[in-house]
């Protein structure tokens, strides 16, 4: 007889069950693909531990892990959670979660929490920072060197290019064709796929006008390169918004395991980022003015 290598019984004769693995996936009605597993960081300016939810704009917010009394926190600084997107405003549970650039430790860049609860949550992370700082555990993001330039030594390919989807500029975290696929594969990893794929309609590097988000400030230059997407059809540009391969596309029921790296462009705070002369172009595509 051939021996098997898992014994259908235990020990005392009871049956063994064997249960099928089964691979979390997401809802083909969920308005957010993202597992909880995935949504869990740290903060890069302080160390402490704050949750990514996605915002109905599509913008990524850092939430404290818990919740906390409403009545504890202003209104204005309310949040509530609703199928994994993030909404700012109260939902009369009596509960809420809190943005957790307002209780971090770093230099204040948001009004400063008051009120005796969240003062008490301030002082527990500042004494946990401290903590994890002194026994070498964390190092602050400020205490890095700075690099001499953002911009990759090749001046015509930028490391965080300029990308307009739906006639919006995203700021993106690496080059274009350097993006990866957010999806999860059955192996219960990050596809390693690109989002650009030679075999489809890819865009166009072409200058815009540079225009600033906020004031009457006048930015010297005046133009930007931008990979322009405009012309796709709606459909591919919600796969590069939602950043998914062509693969993982077609797979609605994959979840994601990092949330899409866009920024939304500000040309005030994103200046070092902006090319004013056009990329030579990809083999595959010609320059487009």
């Amino acid at each position: 007889m051939r021996p098997n290598s898992a014994p259908r019984r235990h020990w005392d004769g009871s049956p063994r069950l064997r249960h099928p693995r089964r691979c979390l996936q997401a809802a083909t009605n969920s308005p957010s693909r993202l597992l909880r597993a995935a949504q869990a960081g740290r903060c890069r300016n302080c160390g402490n531990r704050s949750d990514w939810y996605q915002r109905t704009d599509h913008r990524p917010i850092a939430l404290h892990p818990t919740e906390a009394a409403a009545t504890d926190v202003p209104r204005a600084r309310r949040w509530h959670l609703s199928g994994g997107i993030a909404h700012p405003y109260d939902n009369g549970s009596g509960w809420c979660r809190i943005p957790h650039a307002i209780l971090c430790p770093r230099p204040a860049t948001h009004p400063r929490a008051t009120g005796t609860r969240l003062a008490a949550l301030h002082r527990q992370l500042t004494v946990r920072s401290r903590r994890l700082i002194d026994t070498g555990a964390f190092t602050p993001a400020s205490c890095y060197s700075p690099a001499t330039t953002p911009l990759n030594a090749d001046r015509d390919r930028p490391m965080r290019p300029v990308v307009r989807i739906f006639l919006t500029r995203y700021l993106g975290e690496s080059p274009v064709e350097d993006i990866r696929c957010t999806a999860q594969t059955r192996q219960r990893h990050r596809c390693t796929q690109p989002i650009l794929n030679t075999a489809h309609p890819a865009g166009r590097w072409v200058l815009l006008p540079t225009q600033p988000h906020r004031g009457p400030i006048a930015l010297p230059g005046g133009s930007a390169a931008v990979y322009d997407l405009s012309h796709l059809s709606h459909a591919e540009q919600l796969r590069w918004r939602a950043q998914r391969c062509t693969t993982h596309t077609a797979a609605p029921n994959a979840a994601d395991l990092a949330l899409a790296s866009w920024q939304l462009l500000d040309p005030l705070l994103h200046a070092a980022y902006i090319h004013t002369r056009l990329p030579h172009p990809a083999p595959h595509q010609p320059h487009q003015r």
